[in-house]
């Protein structure tokens, strides 16, 4: 059986921490609401954070993509499902034969050459099909990390924010004031400039 489904935010998200146009020096006003680092011996920055449970939930390439790849992998289960099964059963067909008294010694030895092939073949189907899975999760986790840098960048290019990190309930940060929180801005820029998983699909193919 292959591993359950990756969590996206697992793979390039999870180290999401944008570090967008930093400028520690500039001296620009914010013209959204942001804060500065008031903590004595802490550099002076300004900030605001994405909710990643928020953007998996809305971000329509994300929503759309994961759900593809789930039911992608829902199929390569339930086919290395049916071929396993397939073995079980003729494995037992075979002992049911042997038991009867049936089965002569060359049939029996090609009954089991026979299964070492199917289970050979099940191994390396399964092994094919878990690496094209992780190839594909990854190479989505990267275009999902690139739209990400590409729009937060154009997000801040008149430098705002000195940094942007990533929220999610279960991860380090124990509170985040919900001033600071850009989701929905992000959430609408990406929706409004990211293709659709199903149309970049379709580009590849071309």
């Amino acid at each position: 059986m292959m591993n359950t489904f990756f969590g996206f935010r697992t793979l390039a998200i999870t180290g999401f921490i944008a570090i967008v146009g930093f400028s520690a020096c500039n001296n620009k006003p914010a013209t959204t609401t942001a804060s500065s680092s008031t903590i004595p011996g802490t550099v002076s920055g300004r900030f605001a954070y994405v909710n990643l449970d928020s953007l998996e939930e809305h971000y329509t390439f994300w929503k759309t993509k994961k759900q593809e790849m789930m039911a992608q992998q829902a199929s390569i289960e339930s086919e290395l499902q049916r071929s396993a099964q397939q073995l079980q059963s003729d494995y037992a067909a075979m002992q049911q034969k042997a038991k009867a008294g049936t089965l002569s010694q060359a049939e029996g030895e090609a009954a089991q050459q026979r299964l070492a092939q199917m289970q050979q073949s099940l191994e390396s189907r399964r092994a094919t099909l878990s690496e094209k899975l992780q190839k594909d999760q990854m190479e989505f986790s990267q275009t999902l990390q690139k739209s990400l840098d590409d729009y937060l960048a154009t997000y801040n290019k008149d430098n705002k924010f000195d940094f942007i990190f990533s929220y999610t309930k279960a991860g380090a940060i124990l509170y985040a004031n919900k001033a600071l929180d850009i989701t929905n801005d992000v959430i609408k820029g990406l929706n409004a400039t990211t293709p659709s998983a199903t149309t970049t699909d379709a580009a590849k193919t071309k």
